[in-house]
């Protein structure tokens, strides 16, 4: 009796024990691989980061739909930074804190730096669809950031030639907002133009955010004689600028960035925005998979996508990909894949080189055609 009991009982644990592992086994399985979103989702730059959370959540809804990788769907986190580099940092380590795997994000080059040394500490690979700052790479304290989009210095060089080329402007005004991103850019447009000798700088100034009134500064690029301003920053403060100088009759060329180029400052300037000239991501319309993004994005939201959209679908197939190629989530493998393979994206095929820099994409010059950005050839 004793001995039945026993061998009863031994069934009976050795069953629980089965039973438990095979519990853990499809626990695991079940398990989400969690792909991070971070950027500015409410406020004035939220056209910038909602159309990157739409674009990730696509590409994953398509590839959950074929079954996931590694065999485990994708599950999307989304987390708002404000484009501010002190939520940001409460983003980051929410984020982390929620055990995400990768990151897109985030959107603003502040936001941006202020979150990268918390992801390093973390070891999740971060890549972002728009922060341009070029020292983000070129500092190489960031081995876990990566961007689908080339770095300020690039676009710098493009409104300088573009300007002193092809406007061929004399005086030239530059103006930032202060922030990384925009006072970055403009640093380098300074430098620029100071190393071409073609043309000079009347006027380097910085204006506030968010200001009522920037008639002192439209005052200022009045009295320079400037022919052309080239602008670091964002659609709020260039189309305040913007609206101020078309109103006092100044029809000095504008130039400005893929912060600028976005169509909700052709909304906010209206008819004032026509002629002002913007860089941004290199036109890739033609390509089949931007055509298939874009027309997914219609067909779910109703309407064309914003600013960063494709550099987002780009950066989400990326990392998915590595980890594919990988055949793990670990932030060595993943890091190493994405400067090994490429991926076709709808930015074209890429990978990154060694700074994190995306092989293959750059910017074009666009110019406000009857309320409508369009490249110049």
């Amino acid at each position: 009796m004793k001995t039945r009991f026993s061998n009863k009982l031994f069934f009976a644990l050795t069953f629980g024990v089965f039973l438990a592992c095979a519990f853990s086994i499809n626990a695991l399985a079940a398990d989400t691989i969690k792909l991070g979103v971070a950027g500015v989702h409410t406020g004035d730059l939220a056209s910038y980061g909602i159309p990157s959370v739409r674009a990730a959540g696509l590409v994953i809804k398509e590839v959950n739909a074929k079954g996931g990788i590694l065999g485990r769907k994708i599950e999307l986190l989304v987390e708002d930074d404000a484009c501010k580099p002190e939520i940001a940092t409460n983003t980051a380590t929410k984020l982390i804190s929620m055990h995400v795997n990768v990151v897109v994000g985030h959107i603003c080059s502040g936001a941006t730096k202020a979150s990268l040394g918390i992801y390093k500490t973390g070891n999740v690979i971060v890549i972002s669809p728009s922060a341009t700052n070029p020292e983000l790479t070129k500092s190489g304290r960031y081995p876990n950031f990566f961007r689908t989009i080339a770095p300020d210095d690039a676009q710098a060089r493009l409104e300088v030639n573009f300007a002193i080329n092809v406007l061929k402007v004399k005086k030239i005004a530059v103006l930032h907002d202060k922030g990384d991103y925009g006072k970055g850019l403009a640093e380098y447009a300074k430098k620029f133009v100071e190393q071409s000798k073609k043309a000079r700088v009347v006027l380097y100034e910085g204006v506030s955010p968010g200001a009522v009134d920037y008639s002192a500064v439209v005052q200022k690029i009045k009295r320079s004689q400037a022919d052309a301003i080239i602008f670091g920053g964002y659609h709020p403060e260039a189309s305040s600028v913007v609206i101020q100088m078309r109103k006092k009759n100044m029809n000095t060329y504008f130039i400005s960035d893929d912060g600028v180029k976005d169509d909700t400052f052709i909304k906010v300037a209206g008819k004032y925005a026509e002629g002002v000239y913007a860089t941004g991501p290199k036109d890739v319309s033609k390509n089949p998979l931007a055509i298939a993004a874009i027309e997914a994005h219609k067909k779910t939201y109703g309407s064309a996508p914003g600013a960063f959209f494709l550099n987002a679908y780009a950066a989400t197939q990326a990392l998915l990909n590595a980890m594919q190629k990988a055949g793990s989530t670990n932030y060595m493998a993943i890091g190493k894949a994405l400067r090994t393979y490429d991926v076709n994206t709808p930015l074209g095929k890429i990978r990154f080189d060694k700074l994190g820099d995306a092989i293959g994409v750059g910017f074009s010059m666009y110019q406000v055609r009857r309320g409508v950005y369009t490249e110049v050839k």
